[in-house]
């Protein structure tokens, strides 16, 4: 089980350095712009992006 858990965080590793590593200058833009960002819509990105996670895992465990 705890294999899981660190194949999970490789993986994020390696999905989260594919876009600056591919394509830096659009990357760099990119944070320049949602450093701009208010902290209610940080927290509504954040909150966005966990629920879609949420709901990968939960469909992925009805289908397994």
């Amino acid at each position: 089980m705890n294999d899981v858990w660190i194949i999970s965080i490789g993986l994020a590793f390696i999905v989260e350095g594919m876009i600056p590593f591919l394509f830096p200058a659009q990357w760099r833009r990119a944070v320049e712009s949602i450093a701009k960002f208010t902290d209610g819509q940080i927290r509504t990105v954040g909150l966005f992006a966990l629920l879609c996670g949420l709901a990968v895992i939960w469909i992925a465990r009805l289908f397994s």
